[in-house]
């Protein structure tokens, strides 16, 4: 029913059968990332017709946002420039984070009911396929070791790298198959993002960071321009690869 995983103790080192890597390590990582895939489509089959966001709302967030990326990365552009689009966010008179923002009188984002009813469909596809998976896990694979990390780690990490595994005389870096679960459910992210792109549903961290945006009282978007507004008014242009970039240039060819 499956290959046994075969140790053999010599001079205090695991030698691993070479067949797990084919009948449980990539077995794993593979169904994983399938079952990530199906997700995705299926959360977007449940959900409900996309309603696009306020104009007026998606246009004061995406301010924020390039305020916040010229105080990052000014240095990066001529002064003239810095203080040019430093102008359109400051200027006293026509400045946008000096203009009064009404408030919304829509409702809150949690007591949408249709929003509410998203929430429910997100947390069933991430609890059901996670419930099944860990299941599959224990019942096939349970006390399984996989792989041996090619680096030293600290004994904090044992627990976390050797679940189902109760040997206090293993190697700290010997990674149990429930272990491998876990690293592949964090680290399989970056793979899910270049085949279904960014914000896709299987994405665990948005889904909670989602969550959490979510929960709070409306964001009051007059307080965040005038602390967004104060913290630009601080950044000075220091100079950075690009002031006198064409005399260097010039005195290069000569």
């Amino acid at each position: 029913r499956g290959v046994c995983t075969v140790l053999k103790m010599t001079d205090e080192l695991l030698v691993l059968d070479d067949r797990i890597f084919g009948w449980v390590l990539l077995p794993i990582a593979v169904v994983m990332f399938l079952v990530s895939v199906f997700r995705h489509h299926v959360t977007k089959l449940l959900q409900s017709p996309d309603r696009k966001g306020e104009l007026k709302t998606i246009r004061e967030r995406q301010t924020i946002t390039r305020a916040r990326r010229l105080r990052c990365n000014g240095d990066k552009i001529p002064a003239s420039s810095f203080q040019i689009r430093k102008a359109f966010f400051n200027n006293p008179d026509t400045g946008v984070f000096n203009r009064d923002v009404p408030e919304s009188p829509g409702m809150n984002h949690m007591m949408d009911p249709n929003n509410i009813l998203d929430m429910l469909k997100r947390n069933l596809m991430m609890i059901v396929p996670q419930f099944i998976m860990m299941t599959w896990i224990n019942y096939f694979f349970s006390g399984f070791v996989l792989v041996k990390l090619p680096f030293p780690v600290t004994l904090r990490f044992k627990g976390m790298l050797q679940r189902g595994v109760e040997m206090n005389s293993l190697d700290v870096t010997y990674v149990s198959s429930l272990s491998w679960y876990f690293l592949n459910l964090f680290g399989l992210r970056g793979v899910l993002t270049l085949v279904l792109g960014e914000g896709n549903e299987a994405d665990d961290t948005r889904l909670m960071q989602q969550q959490v945006e979510g929960g709070g009282a409306p964001v009051d978007m007059n307080k965040l321009y005038v602390s967004e507004r104060e913290s630009l008014e601080l950044a000075q242009h220091d100079g950075g690869l690009v002031n006198g970039v064409e005399d260097r240039l010039l005195r290069l060819s000569s």
